[in-house]
């Protein structure tokens, strides 16, 4: 890495980031500086933000030496996150794709300790069969060369969606994916040393995606959360959890008012950092 584009110091064990970082509308100065070529839009973006969720991946992974060249184009520091390949989520036999997963998990592996947690989407449609997904988890591993590795866990479909659900990913550690989508489940239950949080509800007529105030209010849930508290005001599934050690937060603008996204994260990020 080069000096090129600034970088800041954050606030320690907080993520703040968007979906992905290829996206026509962010150019020409909108986040992207004009003239900056495509190649290095990672390179400026991962300076910028602290984390980026690649959703790429579900669609289709990539080769190993591609992961590495992510990797190497940001900063220490710099945390990716990512979404399992929809061949996974979608199988008939979640506990069947125990091959499938380590595969997807060694390609991805070599982002190295610029990779965070994996989160593993199941969309609207899917009846979830609770003992078949119980199993899954299973395969889902702690460690990846050495490190430890974090899950995800994005549950739509209402018929699963329960306190059960929350008891069952908090045996295996696996945080549950808050998002604030008017269309989607939602409920903010602490269920791992880790927060992972999607916010789809950014508006175009705000230069900074959310009002001033809606995003001084996740700041400040974002310190809750990185203190270990529970957060009273966003939905629950189960009882909360008694106040406990400090979690990691990983927060990401997906969708909605797309363009505004980049200026969201750096805004929230801003908020975060001064307090």
């Amino acid at each position: 890495m080069n000096d090129l584009f600034a970088s800041t110091s954050h606030t320690p064990g907080v993520h703040i980031g968007i979906g992905g970082w290829t996206y026509v509308p962010w150019r020409g100065g909108t986040f992207y500086p004009a003239g900056l070529v495509q190649r290095r839009e990672l390179e400026f973006a991962s300076q910028q933000l602290t984390s980026i969720e690649i959703n790429g991946t579900y669609y289709g992974t990539q080769k190993p030496h591609i992961y590495a060249g992510w990797r190497d184009a940001t900063p220490e520091g710099f945390v990716f996150s990512a979404k399992a390949p929809k061949r996974i989520v979608t199988a008939r036999k979640l506990a069947g794709t125990g091959g499938q997963v380590e595969d997807f998990i060694d390609g991805i592996s070599h982002l190295g300790d610029r990779l965070g947690p994996l989160v593993w989407q199941f969309e609207s449609g899917r009846t979830l069969d609770r003992d078949d997904l119980a199993a899954f988890l299973q395969l889902l591993p702690q460690q990846v060369n050495g490190r430890r590795q974090r899950h995800a866990l994005e549950v739509r479909d209402p018929g699963c969606f329960d306190a059960e659900l929350v008891a069952l990913i908090r045996q295996h550690g696996i945080a549950l994916v808050y998002t604030d989508s008017a269309d989607y489940p939602n409920a903010a239950d602490l269920s791992g040393d880790f927060v992972y949080a999607r916010l789809m509800g950014s508006r175009d007529e705000h230069t900074t995606g959310y009002p001033a105030q809606e995003l001084s209010e996740w700041a400040g849930r974002i310190r809750s959360w990185r203190k270990g508290a529970d957060v009273a005001d966003l939905p629950h599934l189960a009882a909360p959890l008694a106040p406990a050690a400090p979690r990691e937060v990983f927060l990401y603008f997906i969708s909605a008012a797309k363009h505004r996204n980049p200026s969201a994260a750096c805004e929230l990020q801003r908020l975060t950092d001064a307090n």
